[in-house]
């Protein structure tokens, strides 16, 4: 290696295990709360809950929950979470899950998770929007005092619900923003459900400075990016998958570096690809698009950070520059204030720097002992 050589071009393809991704610090910031509770969790809810479970073993109940590939869309992707949200409507619950995912998180060395939910599902045993916001805050916020891990909230919007109740879910989360919450979201079923419809939420959020990320491009196609960018006025674009299919809009989002939140197993399961080999992720990197990996349902799609980092390695040859620099959009791209993004950043490039080192002096030392 000489002096011209960038360290990272000599960590070779070889050395990107699930070891050494698992070590390096990483963000997910799209995670739904609902989507990615622990199966012995939700057992143990149910039983003091006395919630009838429609699988009564954690073999059984993960046939009916997760997602094998066999999904034929969104919407049926969308089925498990009746399961999770029938034991998430106690205040125990709602902490339990939120603690929980950030222990798991924290357990893969995520620095930074930004978690997103709708309280308003969680309102069917009479529980308060506001007592829902502050036992979710309280979960992770103990979690991040046991765990290196730092969290914030996101309020969905839901696409298919009246969207008076996407302005109630605005105040919400304007109220608690700089208390936990920072940002406002809108899911659901995608097609058929245009978000313009929900304009009057996203207008309230903006008036009040709240980032704002959408659910778009993931069910329908890039109209439905357009209109979250031009109309509601996303900073971020939770999923884009299908922004391929639109160069100039693609261009308008590269060139305005606005982020996407792609989740590869999920975009699979709920058919926004047809394969994972066909997923747009190395065509956009190689674009130059500013591209994150997140997990979307932890327990929903089977999956966790590292698991969709391997797959784009596995099935689509990323080198390490190309994981580092998806790691560092991560980090740019969080809901968090500027001094505070550039604190995790920096701490989170010292970390990397670290790793990198110690995996070059092992080949090195291998190398002369040949």
């Amino acid at each position: 290696m000489n002096e011209f050589t960038n360290p990272i071009d000599s960590i070779e393809k070889k050395a990107l295990t699930r070891e050494f991704i698992l070590m390096l610090p990483k963000t997910d910031l799209h995670v739904h709360l609902d989507g990615s509770m622990r199966y012995d969790t939700i057992f143990d809810l149910a039983k003091k809950q006395k919630v009838e479970l429609p699988a009564k073993m954690e073999p059984e109940l993960k046939k009916l929950v997760a997602c094998d590939g066999a999904c034929k869309s969104l919407e049926e992707y969308l089925v498990g979470f009746g399961v999770t949200l029938s034991v998430l409507q106690e205040e125990e619950a709602l902490y339990r899950a939120a603690f929980e995912l950030a222990e798991d998180a924290a357990a893969e060395n995520i620095r930074y998770m930004e978690v997103r939910y709708s309280p308003i599902l969680h309102t069917n045993k009479g529980l308060r929007l506001t007592q829902i916001s502050d036992t979710v805050i309280k979960g992770l916020q103990d979690a991040e005092k046991k765990f290196n891990i730092k969290t914030g909230v996101i309020i969905c919007g839901i696409r298919n619900m009246d969207p008076i109740n996407s302005i109630r879910l605005a105040e919400l989360a304007i109220a608690y923003k700089n208390k936990g919450v920072v940002g406002f979201d809108l899911a659901g079923a995608e097609d058929s459900n245009p978000a313009i419809l929900h304009k009057e939420a996203f207008d309230l959020a903006l008036r009040n400075n709240l980032n704002i990320t959408i659910h778009a491009g993931e069910a329908y196609g890039p109209e439905s990016i357009a209109q979250a960018i031009h109309s509601c006025g996303t900073h971020r674009i939770g999923h884009g998958t299908k922004l391929r299919e639109d160069g100039d809009l693609l261009n308008y989002v590269n060139n305005h570096r606005i982020p996407l939140e792609i989740c590869i197993k999920s975009n699979y399961h709920t058919k926004a690809v047809s394969s994972i080999a066909l997923h747009p992720l190395p065509f956009y990197l190689d674009y130059g698009l500013r591209v994150t990996i997140n997990t979307d349902n932890r327990m929903i799609s089977d999956t966790t950070i590292t698991d969709e980092f391997m797959i784009a390695i596995e099935q689509h040859g990323l080198s390490y520059a190309e994981v580092k620099n998806i790691i560092i959009n991560g980090f740019k791209s969080a809901f968090v204030n500027y001094k505070e993004r550039v604190t995790l950043l920096n701490s989170a490039l010292v970390e990397m720097e670290n790793i990198e080192e110690e995996v070059l002096q092992k080949k090195i030392g291998i190398e002369e002992t040949i």
